[in-house]
């Protein structure tokens, strides 16, 4: 599927936003919407949690590009998602087809993005889901540095980061050179800076985070309970970040659980406690009537 270039007007400037319907075959509300940076975000942590990568010219890298454009315009604001988006969530869906694969991304239940490939192309990558193996601490970390590579490291990151060293390790001892070490060097650090350019970020930290480990294990609940716990009590807002160090280990937690055939379905502001679980900020998941291979779908 091919993706419309954003239009500017021929003097140049940018007189609207850049919506939904100029870049995708969309209708209704959606198409009228414009595309703003935590639309982009939440499909990039879509793509990244199913694929384990944002794909190159995919939905998500359309939506990143759309949405600079807006911020840098003054049309949408850094911190804005669409109404709609939030409601109703972004999904990556893959499915197992005789001979093939199908890779399907939509916006509020349309469709903005599909691929079909040979069954057999491997897909590579430490969010993946299609791996074999559990998926590790290490790993989940991996993914985070893809997900959240540009966002500066604070105190919440480091907080979680050195949750996750801890659990991998079974020690409460922080390893010198180690993640969690340079988290929280980074953190004191970019806490006596304003500009957010020179600031280290996550991606710079996390990096090959599977070697930089003592040692590594396969996540677990109880893994992402610790980290996500650690995550929010450090975080003013009481929030997690997006594609971060809490949300990966949820997710990686949860994939591990399911193996495949999973539903991720990742809500902020909400805490519920159902069955004897904390849902909120954990992913909640669940299997469909007819499951595809795997899901991620992101609620703002």
């Amino acid at each position: 599927m091919s993706y419309e270039q954003p239009k500017r007007s021929e003097d140049g400037q940018q007189k609207e936003p850049i919506k939904y319907g100029d870049v995708f075959p969309v209708f209704g509300d959606l198409a009228s919407k414009p595309i703003a940076p935590q639309d982009a975000a939440m499909m990039q942590t879509a793509e990244t949690t199913v694929l384990g990568q944002t794909q190159k010219g995919g939905p998500a890298a359309v939506m990143q590009s759309a949405a600079a454009v807006n911020e840098r315009a003054g049309v949408v604001s850094h911190n804005q998602v669409t109404d709609i988006a939030s409601d109703q969530g972004v999904t990556v869906t893959e499915t197992d087809m005789p001979g093939r694969r199908v890779i399907t991304e939509s916006v509020a239940g349309q469709v903005v993005g599909e691929i079909s490939a040979p069954a057999s192309i491997p897909v590579h990558s430490p969010a993946s889901v299609f791996e074999h193996d559990a998926i590790t601490i290490g790993q989940a970390l991996e993914a985070t540095a893809i997900a959240a590579s540009n966002k500066p490291v604070d105190e919440s990151d480091a907080a979680a980061i050195q949750a996750a060293e801890m659990r991998a390790t079974g020690s409460s001892v922080i390893a010198t050179g180690g993640v969690a070490a340079a988290a929280q060097s980074a953190a004191s650090m970019n806490a006596r800076m304003t500009n957010n350019e020179v600031k280290t970020k996550l991606g710079e930290v996390l990096t090959n985070a599977s070697e930089k480990l003592p040692a590594d294990k396969p996540v677990t609940k109880e893994d992402a309970e610790g980290v996500i716990g650690a995550e929010l009590r450090n975080n003013p807002n009481m929030s997690t970040h997006p594609g971060g160090v809490a949300e990966s280990m949820a997710a990686a937690a949860r994939m591990n659980q399911q193996a495949t055939n999973v539903i991720i379905n990742i809500k902020s502001h909400k805490l519920d406690v159902e069955d004897g679980t904390i849902s909120y900020p954990y992913p909640s998941v669940g299997r469909p009537p007819n499951p595809p291979s795997a899901v991620g779908i992101y609620h703002a």
